[in-house]
């Protein structure tokens, strides 16, 4: 070949190559500087609580801060695959010595990472023998054609579901309904507003709905035990419930009105819908052998699941062996197949297993109650009401990255030490960090809805991460109207003399 035909093939093969993506770059480079920049620093200063405690950073806290760092910027930035962040952060574990190599992968099949599995799994049998469309249909027939009534009508649902079953279950399930609903209002694939508005709003209404009953996530629970440890207060189911209900409620119908501005629709109405979907519910006929058996098995998990809280001979059965059992009934009566195994959504199982892995980080290295200190004792000096309020962001903003209930448990310790002090009851500082610690609003990785949420392509982590600042700053203000409001006339004690 001649040095002008070599010469032209390069060209044409220059020309052909992808160009530079220097956003990607930028932020590739940016979460590596920040990682570098905080594992290699000096020193920092010990954390010291109000009692004089020192928290000492360690070299392996300082590193969980660096993973936490490096993680959230490409989980935000998406500049790899969000299931590969989490590769990233349990492979700097075990290169970094961070923590051991066994234990850092062994969080990647958590508990809670295989209850997404099994929730995700109950969704996927839904759309397959029908009942998704059954549903959609029926709840369209109802609401009728126009899209601020479906969006109503979505959330409600949501809502609703969230009080008898762990909110992750509840998204799982509504995820492919929504799917049909979607595919009523557009036949092309490209993001609209409305599909924002209906995935985002379904993930963050599934947490709102969460926090009125023990049954909507494992957090309640586990936090009020705790409380008792410290506090050696009782809160019953019915006590919880009648605090979190109108609080739950409230935000359920804020964020109705909060989408109806930031995604409204496209279209105010589809014509034809309601009697569409009405004759398209006909046209599925009589239940199928199949959907029967779906519901039975998915009943009898949820029974069982939320019955654990209330007959001693169950309590003992863990949820997610419970949820898998389901799982496990879907193929040995062939419901599901290989094939469905195959078209499980792994990015989205690998971006909690990551969650799950940095959130433990954190936590076992000390790093997360470094940061809890140094934010709290801040708030040592303050108005009773910017203590509490303080207290509620820091959960609100840890609950982004690490489980709730690290969030609530690294933070309520320091934050019951300095309550007395300024006036405060504890009663308030755990009812209004569990308000918070069911809505985080801003990153995938805050809880398993946002993610299931994500698989509708309807949206970034970028954009996620956009509303939620907003939606955030909402529920900081509902939070202050509980606490300056809605508690103490339904009889909580928020403030006593200080001590």
């Amino acid at each position: 070949m001649s040095n002008a035909k070599q010469g032209a093939l390069k060209e044409d093969i220059g020309s052909r190559a992808a160009p530079v993506d220097y956003r990607r770059l930028f932020f590739i480079l940016l979460g590596i500087g920040l990682f570098s920049i905080i594992y290699w620093c000096p020193p920092l200063p010990d954390a010291v609580d109000p009692l004089g405690e020192n928290f000492e950073l360690s070299k392996q806290a300082k590193g969980a801060l660096a993973i936490f760092a490096l993680a959230a910027t490409w989980w935000v930035a998406e500049v790899v695959p969000i299931g590969v962040t989490s590769l990233t952060i349990g492979t700097l574990q075990a290169l970094f010595l961070i923590r051991e190599p066994s234990v850092a992968f062994k969080d990647f099949m958590d508990p809670s990472v295989l209850f997404i599995f099994g929730s995700i799994v109950i969704g996927m049998v839904f759309t397959k023998t029908g009942l998704t469309k059954r549903l959609a249909y029926k709840m369209l027939s109802i609401v009728g054609d126009r899209t601020s009534m479906i969006y109503l009508g979505c959330f409600v649902m949501t809502a609703a579901l969230t009080h008898l079953m762990a909110h992750t279950a509840v998204a799982a399930t509504m995820f492919p309904l929504l799917m049909t609903i979607y595919s009523l209002y557009s036949d092309d694939d490209k993001p609209t507003k409305f599909g924002k508005g209906l995935f985002i709003g379904m993930a963050y209404i599934a947490g709102a709905g969460s926090i009125v009953t023990l049954l909507g996530a494992a957090r309640g629970a586990v936090a009020l035990g705790f409380y008792k440890d410290i506090a050696n207060i009782d809160i019953t189911f019915f006590e919880y419930t009648w605090y979190l209900f109108p609080v739950g409620w409230l935000m359920t119908l804020l964020l109705w009105g909060f989408f109806m501005i930031f995604c409204k629709p496209e279209k105010d109405r589809i014509d034809g819908l309601k009697e569409r979907s009405k004759r398209m519910y006909k046209e599925l006929g009589g239940w199928s052998r199949d959907e029967i058996l779906a519901v039975t098995i998915v009943v009898a998990t949820i029974l069982i699941i939320a019955l654990k809280n209330f007959i001693p001979a169950l309590a003992d059965f863990h949820k997610t062996a419970i949820i898998l059992c389901s799982t496990i009934a879907f193929f040995i009566t062939r419901l599901l197949t290989i094939e469905d195994l195959e078209e499980i959504p792994w990015n989205i199982i690998l971006l909690f297993a990551g969650a799950m892995s940095i959130g433990f980080c954190l936590w076992e290295t000390g790093a997360a109650k470094w940061l809890a200190v140094n934010w709290l004792v801040m708030f040592q000096n303050a108005p009773a009401i910017v203590f509490i309020l303080g207290m509620a962001f820091f959960v609100m903003m840890m609950t982004n990255f690490i489980m709730n209930v690290a969030a609530i448990a690294i933070s309520l310790p320091v934050a019951l030490v300095i309550a007395p002090y300024l006036g405060v009851a504890g009663e308030v500082v755990l009812f209004s960090s569990l308000v918070v610690s069911g809505m985080p609003f801003l990153l995938l990785v805050g809880a398993a809805p946002n993610a299931i949420a994500y698989n509708s392509r309807q949206f970034t982590t970028a954009e996620f991460a956009m509303y939620g600042v907003p939606a955030s700053i909402l529920l900081m203000v509902v939070t202050w109207f509980a606490v300056a409001v809605i508690w103490p006339l339904m009889g909580m004690q928020v403030f006593i003399p200080a001590s």
